[in-house]
């Protein structure tokens, strides 16, 4: 990725990632739970958002860390009250609220891209699909406390108990680990993703 395709994915990650954490709170609200909004989080205005670590340190430390070839942030999670929740999966569909939006807004851009001759314009697009589809994938990953795991652990037997209980103790440590040495994993489905989507290869 280019110095330049890397600041623009910089600047535009963040509002993909503001998109994400609105509808965790939206959906949340609409099972009953009114904790974000009240936490004054039912909102697009970024300064609700802005995660010191996750929006600001995280991408600059990423961004050295990897010689300029890689950035990623997120923003502050929306608090959500399981006790006012209402409905067996209630929990499980707000957690995918986030991944759902992020990939919503990918296809409806990708379906722009199909539309459009190719242009700057266009290119700009693809790189918001990129970012929309990356953070989605990333998101689903089952490691606390990113979505993933708020899908899966509702599912699991009793018997997984031990194997959740250390996920949700050392989950900060294991996904720093994941996002500095495995989060290379993830590249395979992005791109499948984005070629489904666009109908073309992602190239960065």
């Amino acid at each position: 990725m280019e110095l330049a395709s890397l600041f623009f994915f910089f600047i535009i990650i963040i509002p993909s990632a503001i998109i994400h954490e609105y509808f965790h709170g939206l959906t949340a609200h609409a099972f009953g739970d009114p904790t974000a909004k009240y936490a004054g989080r039912l909102t697009l205005n970024p300064l609700a958002h802005i995660d010191p670590w996750g929006t600001i340190l995280m991408p600059i430390l990423l961004f050295l860390v990897s010689g300029g070839s890689f950035v990623f942030a997120y923003a502050k999670p929306v608090p959500v009250n399981p006790m006012y929740l209402r409905g067996r999966y209630a929990g499980p569909l707000v957690a995918l609220a986030g991944p759902f939006a992020n990939f919503l807004t990918a296809a409806a851009l990708a379906i722009i891209i199909r539309l459009v001759p190719f242009s700057a314009f266009s290119s700009i697009l693809s790189l918001i699909v990129y970012a929309n589809i990356l953070l989605g994938v990333f998101n689903l990953v089952p490691i606390p406390p990113l979505d993933g795991s708020k899908v899966l652990f509702p599912f699991l037997p009793e018997s997984w108990m031990p194997v959740r209980l250390f996920l949700e103790q050392f989950g900060f440590i294991i996904l720093l680990m994941f996002l500095l040495a495995g989060f290379h994993w993830l590249f395979p489905i992005i791109a499948a993703i984005y070629k489904l989507f666009v109908g073309m290869p992602l190239m960065l």
